[in-house]
């Protein structure tokens, strides 16, 4: 049974579930507002998301995890903090020449350790600078809606409950001010890194650098970068989080919508489970679906008569832009390709060609539950540009579309419904 084929009067039954995803997330960011990762507003979204579930499910559950919510951005003023010193031990040496070894090798110390950082935090979310900042307490919302007899499939739908901290570039300029000064960023980073390197090789072979053209040159090049670095000190805001009506409370309430639906019109599946998971802390570098995976891959995995998969949604918002996301974290996570397709599948039957793409900076929760080694792939509706709404504080319950909301709900209910008449095998 498709979806369309499931209920009378299909198309506005469609539109009524998409004006259920926007009266809640109105709702939400009104008596809530802004949720950062592990912070009371989260959880009470939360707590609330689960008390909607429970009206629709059989299990809802809220797990507890710890995080350092300051961590996983917390590169960005490391690496500034490192750049400069580099630079400025490196002018030094110019100047005094007697510690231009030390100075270089700190230098190149200080740059490396900036480098493991962008790479580590930045590039793979991995929780090196956890140990660093303090710890706080963040939740997964985790619902389930059961089949009627054996559970022969299961489809996980999610999207994560928190907001972000504001994008001063973005707000300030858009992408023609953000991707710029990012690239400025790295390409400073990069030169310094060159240049200190070759300058303590050339110390270290003879060179005296109170008169060497090329290693002071290499400094005055370098100091030319310290105004983007400390410029790079005002990439966001900690004390601004973002409302996040869009990103990502239109994916926990399109997810949310899936057992309404099917409870609303009393369908419940011979062999099909359905999940809703509201992840805390997406924005804190995944850590929800991090602690999802830790909690439970192991049992889905090893749960080998279920086929299951995760289809997550991370901001329906620029109708334009829909896409399902089969490559992730920066390129360097490759989601379940059969999911995708599923996905893609599921679209198509909802009327939409929806291309695969790639998360090219940045990350969705479908990452985690990918390098988990569970199948699943990601759905987005959003200006990769970045939109200037993205981690801003115009992404309020005033900056919502319908029309992307309720081709998002159109797109899970027709996924749900091929996924249990078809499986993978679409």
């Amino acid at each position: 049974m498709k979806a369309n084929e499931s209920v009378k009067n299909y198309e506005s039954e469609r539109r009524m579930y998409a004006n259920y995803v926007l009266r809640g997330i109105k709702k939400m960011c009104k008596e809530i507002g802004p949720r950062g990762s592990g912070t009371q507003q989260e959880y009470a979204a939360q707590q609330r998301m689960a008390e909607d579930l429970k009206e629709t499910c059989d299990e809802v559950k809220i797990e507890e995890f710890d995080l350092h919510p300051k961590a996983f951005m917390g590169w960005v003023q490391l690496v500034v903090v490192c750049a400069v010193i580099a630079v400025a031990l490196l002018f030094l040496t110019h100047f005094v020449p007697a510690l231009s070894v030390p100075f270089l090798a700190v230098g190149v110390a200080l740059i490396a350790i900036a480098v493991f950082f962008v790479i580590t935090e930045f590039l793979f979310y991995k929780e090196t600078l956890d140990i660093f900042t303090p710890k706080a307490k963040s939740h997964n919302v985790i619902a389930v809606r059961k089949a009627s007899g054996e559970t022969k499939r299961r489809i996980i739908f999610s999207g994560h409950a928190d907001s972000a901290p504001e994008w001063r570039f973005t707000y300030w300029g858009g992408p023609k001010l953000l991707v710029p000064v990012i690239a400025a960023g790295f390409l400073g980073l990069i030169v310094t890194a060159v240049f200190d390197v070759i300058s303590l090789v050339m110390v270290l072979g003879g060179a005296n650098p109170a008169e060497s053209k090329v290693i002071f040159v290499f400094s005055i090049i370098s100091v030319c970068f310290t105004p983007v670095f400390l410029f790079c000190l005002l990439f966001y805001d900690p004390k601004r989080t973002v409302e996040g009506a869009n990103d990502d409370l239109t994916g926990c309430f399109c997810s949310m919508a899936v057992p309404r639906f099917l409870n609303d019109h009393d369908i419940r599946f011979e062999n099909t489970e359905i999940w809703v998971v509201c992840t805390g802390s997406e924005e804190a570098g995944l850590r929800g679906a991090k602690a999802f995976c830790k909690a439970h891959a192991e049992e889905l995995k090893n749960d080998k008569d279920v086929e299951t998969v995760f289809f997550g949604l991370d901001t329906v918002r620029d109708f334009d832009f829909m896409a399902v996301y089969n490559k992730d974290m920066t390129g360097t996570v490759r989601n379940d390709a059969q999911v995708s397709e599923l996905i893609r599948a599921g679209g198509a039957l909802a009327g939409y060609d929806l291309p695969l793409k790639t998360v090219s900076l940045g990350a969705t929760d479908a990452a985690a539950i990918s390098q988990a080694g569970l199948k699943g792939a990601s759905f987005a509706a959003m200006d990769p540009a970045p939109a200037r709404y993205y981690h801003t504080r115009l992404d309020t319950a005033d900056n919502l579309d319908l029309k992307s909301i309720e081709a998002g709900v159109d797109i899970v209910l027709n996924t749900v419904f091929l996924f249990d008449e078809k499986g993978l095998n679409v």
